[in-house]
């Protein structure tokens, strides 16, 4: 079994800065893309940054040129930085990894999510 856990959320005021960190640990062989996505209240859950395995990263357009997402492949860990914070921002966040578990006949991949982070942005 694998466990994706989140940290880093909080309250900041509007044009602050928070790191999110995800710390996948368990039956892992290797993992492939990790991404953020929030949540917000009465909103459906969206993609906010993603990054590949070798490093190539995917932003939605509203967080371009403010936040930055990147993995530690060692530690199994993935980071988002968040400047220039808006009320907008306001969500709970959620990791999401594709794990990979075994080799060869025996490799299976899903898509892991941790339990969320709130992050509140107001003055």
């Amino acid at each position: 079994q694998v466990q994706l856990v989140e940290s880093g959320g909080g309250l900041v005021q509007p044009g602050g800065s928070l790191r999110l960190s995800c710390a996948a640990s368990g039956s892992i062989f290797s993992i492939g893309v990790m991404g953020w996505y929030r949540q917000a209240p009465g909103k459906e859950r969206e993609l906010v940054a993603e990054i590949g395995s070798r490093g190539n990263t995917n932003y939605a357009d509203s967080v371009k040129g403010r936040f930055t997402i990147s993995r530690d492949n060692a530690k199994n860990t993935v980071y988002l930085e968040m400047r220039s914070l808006k009320p907008e921002d306001t969500a709970v966040y959620y990791c999401n990894a594709y794990i990979i578990t075994g080799v060869g006949s025996t490799s299976r991949g899903y898509p892991s999510w941790g339990q969320g982070t709130q992050v509140t942005v107001s003055s």
